[in-house]
C-alpha cells in the first residue's frame, strides 16, 4: 500500500499548527499565554514545549514525501508524544486546574491522536 495523499496533507497540516504555536511560544512566552489566559506558568518549561513543537512539527514537513515505513515510524512517534501529553493533561486536570486552556489542549491532543491511530492502523494492513 503507498502512502495516502490525506495523510501526507495532514502532516502538513500539523507542520504549520505546531509552527502556530511554537513560535509564540519560544518568542515571547508570556505574552503569548497570557492571551489565552494562561498567567501562572515556567518560561523554561514553555520553552520547551516549543522546542518539542519544532522538531515533531518540522519533522512533519521534512518527512511529507518519504515512504510508507517513514510515514509508520513518525505515526508511531506522533502517538507516543500526544499519548503522553494526554496523560499529563489529564492528570494536571485532576489535580484540580480549573482554567478552560487544558481542556481546549487536551481536545487538540485527543483529536490528533485518533487521526494518527487511524493512519497507523490504515499503513500498516
Amino acid at each position: 500500500m503507498s502512502v495516502p495523499k490525506s495523510v501526507r496533507a495532514w502532516f502538513v497540516v500539523h507542520f504549520a499548527a505546531d509552527m502556530i504555536v511554537a513560535l509564540p511560544l519560544l518568542i515571547w512566552p508570556q505574552g503569548f499565554l497570557s492571551l489565552l489566559g494562561w498567567t501562572h506558568f515556567d518560561p523554561l518549561a514553555a520553552r520547551l514545549v516549543a522546542a518539542a513543537l519544532f522538531a515533531i512539527g518540522g519533522m512533519s514537513l521534512i518527512v511529507r514525501e518519504e515512504d510508507r515505513n517513514t510515514f509508520q515510524v513518525m505515526i508511531l512517534f506522533k502517538l507516543l508524544w500526544s499519548g503522553a501529553a494526554i496523560i499529563g493533561i489529564l492528570v494536571t486536570i485532576i489535580q484540580g486546574y480549573a482554567a478552560e486552556l487544558p481542556w481546549i489542549v487536551l481536545a487538540v491532543f485527543t483529536a490528533f491522536f485518533a487521526l494518527w491511530t487511524y493512519y497507523y492502523i490504515l499503513l500498516r494492513h
